[in-house]
Parts: structure tokens; C-alpha cells; sequence
């Protein structure tokens, strides 16, 4: 495989590797997520079961219960386990994290046509895993994959970047207390604040197929779907397996894949082994969960 993504990565914070996946495997890949979705749909609200998590939400934009995103849904879709380890993944990782790799996140992210909450904040990952007691190296370490399974552009939400700007460290974007799924669209000022010009925000435009990678430090967001599909994104989170010694799941090590264990590691869900559930979440994140939270104080 073309290295030119190490360069990329390296010095614009971010890469896109164009046909990363041919026709067919890509299309098993979004026949998988419709069965994951479908999955979280039996749900009435949020629901977990240790690392295994729907996110469901009632959207008042299309007024329909939707599932914004699903996390380790490896342990019950057999292709994704094998996609998440698969060779293709290592030759890309292998450049830039080595041989022993660990995975953190697993995560589907689905933006519903007409829905409410289909748009992300800018923000750097970061600052969901600054804890340098676990995580050490996040800077040049820690690398997310964004596989696009059906085409996106800027009418259904794609992925926004900031090249470059991954250099200066964490910038605290999206700190306000509304979370990077609440507020406005609008975030000239908010990148202003820190010195980035708006105009060097990169839209990006996938195929089905097309695979983006960024940096935990990467300041990147997404637009609302205003279009008549959905984005459907598959996002794995990788880190170097000597610099996570106590957090992950095993994908590579010492060049092999490895499949899933028996019982789940800690990712980031921190409270797996004390109340490993199944259970459903109230979600408080929403205006309407704020506002109904507000009436009823």
C-alpha cells in the first residue's frame, strides 16, 4: 500500500485514503450496519450492556426514534470483528503505530435525514482521553479511522477538518458545558477564538469505500444532514498497544490479528467492571432532556 497517509497524517493532522474498501466489501460492510442499526431499534431509550452501547434518541427534528451512534458492536456482529483486525486495517496502522496495536473506540455513527442532533461541534478528541496516568503519547499514538459507507459530502453532514493545526496541542474548543452536539451550527467565532481562520476548514467529500484518518489532536466536526439520505460512518479508534497498557481491546499484536477475548477490556467505558449492566440510560445531553430536567426542579 501507498504510505503517502503517514506524510499526510503527519504533517496535516489528517489523511484520505480513496478506495480503502472495493465495491463488494464495502457493501457487506453497510448491509452489517443495517442489521446494527435495527439492533439498537428494539430499544425503547439508550442501552448498554458492558461495552456493547445503542445511543437512542427521540429527535424532534423528524420526530422518529433514531440511533445516532453504536459503540463495540464487534462483540455481536461477527463482520465487523473480522473488519476491525482484518490486514488492510494493520497496513495502514503498521506505519504509524508498529506492530502491537490496541483498539479503543468502536463506533457506528448514523446522521438521519431531517434530524435534529445530526451535526458535531468542532472539537479535538483529545479531550475525551486526556488521562495520562492511562493514555501516554496521544499526540503521535493514537489514530482514528473513518470508513465512509455510503457517499458523503457537505448536504448529508461529511467530515470537517482543519489541517495543521494539530501541532499546537489542546485548544479546548466546544468547552462552553452544551457539549458537541448542542448549541449553534455556526462556529466562525468559536475557531476564531483560537487563532483558525474559518476558511481553512477542509470539507471533505467520501465514496463508499473511502477511509479517513485523523489524529486525536486533529480539530474536526461535521455539518448537519440537510439532505434526503443518511451519512453512515464507521469509526475505530487505535493506539499503540506499549503506550494503553491498561485500556483496549488487542487487534494486532506483534503483527497478528487478534480476535476478541472472552470477557471485554476496559475501552471507555470506565465503569464496566463494577456495573457491566445490561441497563438503559436516561440521556440528559438534549435541550429536551435539559428542558424537562429544569421543569422538574
Amino acid at each position: 500500500m501507498n504510505t503517502q497517509h503517514v506524510i499526510d497524517v503527519r504533517e496535516n493532522g489528517y489523511a484520505v485514503i480513496r478506495g480503502f474498501l472495493n465495491k463488494d466489501e464495502v457493501a457487506d460492510l453497510r448491509r452489517e450496519s443495517e442489521a446494527v442499526y435495527a439492533e439498537g431499534l428494539k430499544h425503547h431509550a439508550t442501552y448498554r450492556n458492558k461495552n456493547l452501547y445503542f445511543e437512542v434518541v427521540n429527535d424532534p427534528g423528524n420526530i422518529s426514534r433514531t440511533v445516532p451512534q453504536a459503540h463495540w458492536f464487534s462483540w455481536i456482529n461477527p463482520v465487523f470483528e473480522q473488519y476491525r483486525r482484518s490486514q488492510k486495517i494493520f497496513e495502514v496502522l503498521a506505519p504509524l503505530l508498529g506492530p502491537d496495536i490496541k483498539q479503543i473506540a468502536n463506533q457506528l455513527h448514523w446522521k438521519a435525514s431531517g434530524g435534529k442532533y445530526t451535526y458535531y461541534r468542532m472539537h479535538q478528541d483529545v479531550r475525551f482521553r486526556n488521562r495520562p496516568e492511562l493514555f501516554a503519547n496521544l499526540d503521535r499514538y493514537s489514530l482514528n479511522l473513518g470508513l465512509a459507507l455510503n457517499r458523503q459530502d457537505a448536504s448529508n453532514g461529511a467530515l470537517k477538518v482543519v489541517p495543521g493545526h494539530h501541532k499546537r496541542g489542546y485548544l479546548g474548543l466546544a468547552e462552553d458545558g452544551d457539549g458537541i452536539m448542542v448549541g449553534s451550527t455556526e462556529q466562525g467565532a468559536e475557531l476564531k477564538a483560537v487563532g483558525i481562520d474559518p476558511s481553512e476548514v477542509v470539507q471533505l467529500e467520501m465514496e463508499p469505500g473511502d477511509l479517513a484518518i485523523w489524529t486525536l489532536f486533529t480539530i474536526h466536526g461535521s455539518g448537519p444532514n440537510v439532505s434526503n439520505e443518511p451519512r453512515i460512518l464507521l469509526i475505530d479508534n487505535y493506539v499503540r498497544a506499549e503506550d494503553s497498557p491498561e485500556r483496549g481491546e488487542w487487534a494486532f499484536r506483534d503483527g497478528r490479528s487478534v480476535p476478541l477475548g472472552d470477557e471485554p477490556e476496559i475501552c471507555k467505558y470506565e465503569a464496566l467492571r463494577e456495573n457491566p449492566g445490561p441497563f438503559y440510560v436516561e440521556e440528559r445531553w438534549t435541550d429536551e432532556a435539559k428542558a424537562s430536567q429544569q421543569v422538574a426542579s
